[in-house]
């Protein structure tokens, strides 16, 4: 069974967050002109860096997940797409849609294993701690 990535630490900061995919791309050699590529594999992951401020019981949370859940991050899991799950579907006009009164979510999940560095930590404010990490989110 593949672990979630635990709901209580969802607040990721927008300054952390940065993704980028992965090159799939290789570079053919060239005596001259501009460079030529090729393809060197098709499934493509996406690297994404994120931070998030977590509490004293959320750094707990946090590092019992990476160290023993994921095994020191070897172990992949599911974590909601923080871009997109939980948002209302809107309309083309912009206006969330609805059924039976209820706002329609949009959901969407990926799966994930931690990247390279480890998550690193630095203290916020006395109890308030800055945990930094990378994810490959696996195609």
């Amino acid at each position: 069974m593949i672990p979630e990535w635990p709901a209580a630490l969802n607040r990721f900061e927008r300054p952390g967050w940065q993704i980028q995919p992965q090159d799939p791309r290789i570079r053919r050699p060239n005596e001259a002109g501009p460079p030529s590529y090729r393809r060197r594999f098709s499934s493509v992951a996406r690297g994404v860096s994120l931070s998030l401020v977590v509490t004293r019981n959320e750094k707990a949370l946090f590092d019992s997940f990476y160290e023993v859940t994921c095994a020191h991050g070897s172990r992949e899991f599911r974590m909601p797409d923080p871009t997109t799950h939980g948002w209302p579907l809107l309309s083309s006009a912009g206006l969330p849609l609805t059924s039976r009164g209820t706002p329609l979510l949009l959901a969407e999940r990926w799966l994930c294993v931690f990247g390279d560095p480890p998550p690193s930590e630095t203290i916020v404010f006395q109890t308030q701690f800055r945990k930094t990490f990378n994810i490959w989110v696996l195609p």
